[in-house]
């Protein structure tokens, strides 16, 4: 039976790479299928993993009809035997409702993939939406670390290498950027909550501790 499947996970966890491995596993067999991705680091139309894999992606943009996209496609004489999404955080959720309809009345499996939360620790809407509607939900296998070495579970967003904890839901950035700009961590519970990021834990630990001074 065609399923809906969310892989889902936090940032650096192997998500592209995962949804470019299922894309070539099922090519590689002959299979032809719809790649859509939003918003995505390499740029509009793109599928890219942190390990430097690309491939071309339809962008799902704001508005968007996926399902009428792929009857278009299929219309139009072209083949399609499954569907991948990346950054489905990103969808609308009438745009996941338009990923169960693929699902159920053209009987093609979806894979998406995505993160659940955003850097405030709430739920993504096309997130909620893929918990809502998926035949099943995969939590991705390869754990990302925080900067102590416990699992990592939060985004953090930074600024000018600070973490921030308000402002839009959706600003588009990477792990690693250079302080100035918006970037992102992956943390644990602890020390999201602290506000304690790899950076400001560095230097915490160069700061030289101020020691009483003992009165005469």
């Amino acid at each position: 039976m065609p399923e809906l499947v969310f892989f889902s996970g936090t940032m650096d966890c192997g998500k592209s790479t995962l949804a470019l491995q299922i894309g070539h596993n099922r090519s590689a067999r002959g299979l032809q299928g719809v790649i859509f991705t939003r918003d995505d680091r390499a740029g509009e139309g793109k599928l890219s993993s942190r390990l430097g894999l690309v491939t071309d992606a339809v962008e799902a943009e704001e508005g968007m009809d996926v399902y009428a996209h792929i009857v278009g496609r299929v219309s139009r004489g072209g083949r399609v035997d499954y569907v991948i999404v990346d950054e489905a955080q990103f969808l609308a959720p009438t745009q996941i409702d338009q990923l169960a309809r693929v699902v159920d009345e053209l009987g093609l499996d979806v894979f998406a993939f995505g993160i659940t939360t955003d850097f405030r620790t709430k739920l993504f809407p096309g997130s909620q939406r893929l918990m809502e509607l998926a035949d099943r939900i995969e939590a991705l296998q390869v754990e990302a670390l925080c900067w102590c070495g416990a699992r990592a579970t939060h985004n953090a967003r930074t600024v000018d290498g600070e973490m921030v904890v308000e402002g839009a839901q959706v600003v588009v950035g990477d792990v690693n950027r250079p302080a100035g700009e918006v970037g992102y961590e992956v943390l644990c519970r602890r020390h999201h909550r602290r506000r304690m990021t790899s950076g400001s834990a560095r230097a915490g630990a160069l700061s030289p501790d101020v020691l009483p001074v003992p009165s005469d």
